[in-house]
């Protein structure tokens, strides 16, 4: 009854108020005339923010209570932290830095990976003990035209990211006797599918546990509304998204296993996207975070910029604390400076190292603070909401004693799409208990810059169908493939290759050729005969 009181005196002072605004100047007899107030005017849109809240905080009441009882403390738990997210969305005018308040790094603040001792073989026990595996498993694989989780695709030896990641776990604890947990952070895309999946681990030397992030309401970009009538996903899938991999640290500590494991002497997790095979446990950068005289409760790991890493993270000094910087947080007048690879010269990978205890901490103490993402969609009736997220190494800044690691390239192996699949599949890698390792014959250490078309390649059947086998690619620098191309057995690129089939064209690669430093176009057919 209260709130509805409230309610409709908010009404009735906000009516008052437009009236007011909507009274805009005189004749010049003196006679007052009434003006409309357009509806994108300042005003009007103080007011709609304003009560936005409570607006907000009403409807999802409504989801609450007409939800199962036994499932309305879950659901009201999850709102909340959506409710908080929403205010803090209204109350932030812009998430833009000030670019001439970005401070020099300190000394020290970016470790080199080389430089970063081998433990003896007791300590890697001791500390491999103490550790936690967590895995980014939110995503589908959609855009590479598969269904479910995206960590069930098969990228190598008719394995799966899910399969390599075990794998690589598994051959861990057996080589140092120990037992380092794998955990799954899901997304209500991939929980009930995950979970089949690894009933076919059972046996193995592995612990794997698993938790969803929060499922949260999107919003109507017009009304600021929440766009689900109910709070069950399944029945109104279009209304709710899982909020980014910032969710980790709140959903972490509401499964209960961010006690479970701190209970178990465990302190520290080590943070990964499920696609990235690089992001494998390393000896070095674990040994110093356990022997560092100050206490790094936040650690991540930074690579060397290249071209085509522009509009990736990097690491700044800002109000004399250590944060990850992105593209849109930059001014626009500022963009090529942020892309230049003189100027910034890391990029961050999303490996990270956190102390469990420091999570606690931050999270008890109210101290989490992320930048928020607005990401806009469109429903498939056409109409506009927008998704509010948060991303994982964004909460660098909440946690005292933070540095970055400047990694090979090899620790960043994402497979994003197909041309990424191209190179994990290829023989510039070996795969050896879960690891791929780069070939001793691949005279380069960085890896050939692959671009296909999307047209013809960007799904992972389409590509595999154009393809009777992964050609040779030791010796590749760059391959650009454009249009209807289709590779014959055995074939061998080297240096630059460009082919380009324009529209109606049609290129195939025959069986055993050698493309080295070429560029093929027009029309090539192999026909049966």
């Amino acid at each position: 009854m209260r709130q509805t009181i409230t309610l409709i005196k908010n009404i009735k002072r906000n009516y008052k108020l437009l009236a007011n605004i909507s009274k805009k100047g005189k004749h010049e007899e003196g006679e007052q005339k009434h003006k409309r107030e357009p509806s994108g005017s300042r005003e009007f849109h103080e007011i709609t923010k304003r009560d936005a809240p409570a607006r907000l905080r009403s409807e999802l009441d409504k989801l609450i209570e007409e939800h199962p009882e036994q499932l309305r403390e879950e659901c009201r738990k999850e709102l909340n932290g959506f409710a908080e997210l929403f205010t803090r969305y209204l109350s932030e005018s812009s998430t833009e830095i000030k670019w001439d308040a970005i401070q020099k790094l300190p000394q020290n603040s970016i470790l080199q990976h080389a430089d970063l001792p081998s433990p003896s073989l007791e300590k890697v026990k001791a500390m491999l003990q103490k550790l936690v595996m967590i895995k980014l498993n939110g995503g589908l694989g959609t855009s590479m035209g598969c269904h479910g989780p995206k960590s069930s695709i098969t990228v190598r030896n008719d394995l799966t990211f899910l399969d390599l990641t075990v794998q690589q776990i598994q051959h861990l604890n057996k080589t140092y006797d120990t037992n380092v947990p794998l955990v799954l952070m899901n997304s209500f895309n991939t929980s009930e599918e995950t979970a089949k999946i690894i009933k076919r681990y059972e046996g193995l030397q592995l612990q794997i546990y698993t938790f969803s992030q929060s499922a949260y309401p999107r919003i109507y970009k017009d009304t600021l509304l929440p766009v689900p009538k109910n709070c069950v996903v399944d029945k109104d899938s279009q209304g709710w998204y899982p909020p980014g991999h910032g969710d980790f640290y709140k959903s972490f500590k509401n499964s209960g296993l961010l006690d479970k494991f701190i209970k178990e002497g465990r302190t520290y997790c080590f943070i990964s996207n499920i696609d990235n095979l690089g992001a494998t446990v390393d000896l070095g950068i674990l040994n110093h975070i356990f022997s560092s005289k100050v206490e790094q409760e936040f650690v991540i790991e930074l690579t060397d910029k290249t071209k085509a890493d522009v509009k990736g993270g990097t690491l700044i000094q800002y109000e004399d604390k250590l944060r990850i910087l992105e593209i849109a947080q930059v001014p626009k007048e500022h963009v090529d400076d942020f892309k230049s690879v003189k100027t910034f010269r890391y990029f961050n990978t999303n490996n990270i190292w956190i102390q469990l205890p420091a999570i606690k901490r931050v999270l008890d103490q109210g101290l989490l603070n992320m930048e928020i993402i607005v990401n806009p969609k469109t429903l498939n009736n056409g109409v506009s909401v927008i998704q509010l997220e948060t991303a994982v190494g964004a909460a660098m800044k909440s946690f005292n004693g933070c540095i970055g690691i400047n990694v090979p390239r090899r620790r960043f192996l994402p497979v994003k799409k197909t041309s990424d699949m191209l190179l994990v599949m290829s023989n510039l890698y070996k795969l050896s208990n879960g690891h791929l390792v780069m070939s001793p014959d691949r005279l380069f250490p960085t890896t050939p810059l692959v671009k296909l078309g999307d047209r013809h390649f960007s799904k992972v059947a389409e590509f595999l169908n154009r393809f009777a086998s992964i050609p040779d690619i030791l010796d590749l620098d760059h391959l650009t493939v454009s249009g209807d191309v289709t590779f014959g057995r055995n074939v061998v690129l080297k240096g630059t290759v460009i082919i380009i089939a324009n529209h109606g064209d049609r290129i195939d690669i025959p069986s055993g050729a050698i493309l080295e430093n070429k560029i093929v176009s027009g029309n090539l057919r192999i026909l049966d005969h």
